[in-house]
């Protein structure tokens, strides 16, 4: 069979909202506090969210009842015919319109099934190690729902744009559903026609798929799949739903397919002390050639440094590929925070992962530390960490914009 399929998926009934499915769809699980779920519960009762996210925060399992709640109120929503299941396999042509830096883009996408396969087959590579709390948290869930509600974000190689091509008349067509997320434009096409859909899976057939988003969902698939092995005892037939993972896709050489940085903060230190402490690895530099900027908390000065020790990642880590020696998040985590910074304080420093430089910032000052603003993964360095069997440290790419849940649902048995 090949690498992807198209599916039946489970969906809006987009017609009872005239297309605009603005009320409904909702933000990735994982970036989401109880306020953000009230706020999403508010503008709609039926919104996604009220089924996806049913345990905060989900970096464990919660109560057995909260994922009893969710498979309950799916089973509600498809008899009472707020969702639907697509009556013909389909793959879901998706397109995301955003403004980024001043300048409009689109990340053209597609969602489809993926043959769900061990890392060491080759046809599905991580970049990043995943942590077991929000694995028995997202398998609690898929155990009751036997849906998988929120998809995997994967990117792959296609310069010629045959992708593209492929969609390219369904693409000129009205979307059936579109709905606005966090000043974000999400268009959905269902795509049913047989001749696009195998000229979609033909393309895909010798691709490698790059995880960009969704580690842990990924792993807790992986997770389910041996449970129903388990529970079956015995391989399940090659065409079960549960060998098949749900992926939005995009091409890593699309425009639209952004890496942004993911900048650290460190409480209760004062640039001073990190330049004594990194003597060895950095120095201070004009911001043009900076390779981080070091941003006080307590007075508001910015110190942009270079890295000056790269070559020392070959003895501290001699098994790491060059493409992960030459990403600035190896170096920064491997040799100024983990060797020289946390020999000095006797213990691993506390970083708090940010998104935005405002935010960063805000954070170095309510904790009287020090921002990192740090620099973009390329994507060539993805991608060779990636085929080289490498792992980056936690957060070391920011895909933006988030995808939205809640467009259609993977139903797994």
């Amino acid at each position: 069979m090949g690498l992807i399929a198209p599916f039946s998926a489970i969906r809006y009934d987009y017609s009872k909202c005239g297309g605009d499915v603005s009320g409904v769809i909702a933000p990735p699980y994982d970036v989401l506090n109880q306020g953000d779920k009230d706020a999403l519960l508010a503008r709609s009762d039926r919104n996604i969210v009220g089924i996806d996210l049913p345990h905060l925060p989900p970096k464990s399992a919660g109560p057995a009842e909260a994922y009893e709640r969710s498979a309950a109120m799916l089973e509600q929503w498809l008899g009472d015919g707020t969702l639907i299941r697509e009556e013909k396999p389909s793959l879901y042509l998706y397109h995301q319109c955003f403004e980024h830096g001043g300048q409009q883009y689109t990340r053209r996408m597609f969602v489809a099934r993926v043959r769900l396969v061990p890392f060491s087959d080759g046809s599905v590579l991580p970049h990043e190690k995943t942590f077991g709390g929000p694995k028995e948290d997202r398998l609690a869930l898929m155990k009751a729902t036997k849906v998988q509600l929120s998809p995997i974000f994967g990117i792959f190689s296609d310069p010629a744009d045959a992708i593209g091509t492929a969609f390219s008349k369904t693409a000129s067509d009205s979307p059936d559903a579109t709905g606005t997320l966090d000043g974000v434009d999400n268009r959905l096409w269902i795509v049913s026609d047989e001749t696009t859909v195998d000229a979609v899976v033909s393309v895909m057939s010798d691709k490698s798929i790059y995880i960009a988003d969704g580690h842990h969902r990924y792993g807790t698939a992986l997770l389910y799949r041996d449970y129903l092995v388990e529970k079956n005892g015995g391989p399940l037939p090659e065409d079960h739903p549960a060998n098949w993972i749900m992926f939005v896709l995009a091409s890593m050489d699309d425009p639209g397919c952004l890496i942004l940085p993911y900048n650290r903060t460190i409480g209760q230190i004062d640039v001073a002390t990190l330049l004594d402490t990194w003597s060895e690895g950095v120095e201070s530099c004009g911001a043009d050639v900076a390779d981080v900027v070091l941003f006080e908390g307590s007075s508001g000065v910015e110190t942009p440094v270079r890295f000056t020790n790269r070559s020392v990642l070959g003895s501290l880590a001699p098994d790491a590929c060059e493409a992960w020696r030459r990403l600035d998040y190896a170096y920064l985590h491997r040799y100024l925070l983990d060797e020289l910074l946390a020999k000095k304080l006797g213990k691993e420093p506390k970083l708090h992962y940010v998104k935005s430089v405002e935010a960063a910032k805000k954070a170095a000052r309510d904790h009287d530390g020090v921002a990192l603003l740090v620099k973009a993964t390329p994507m060539e360095i993805l991608r060779g960490v990636s085929e080289a069997g490498g792992l980056m440290p936690q957060k070391s790419t920011y895909f933006f914009p988030k995808l939205a849940t809640g467009l259609a649902m993977n139903p797994l048995g």
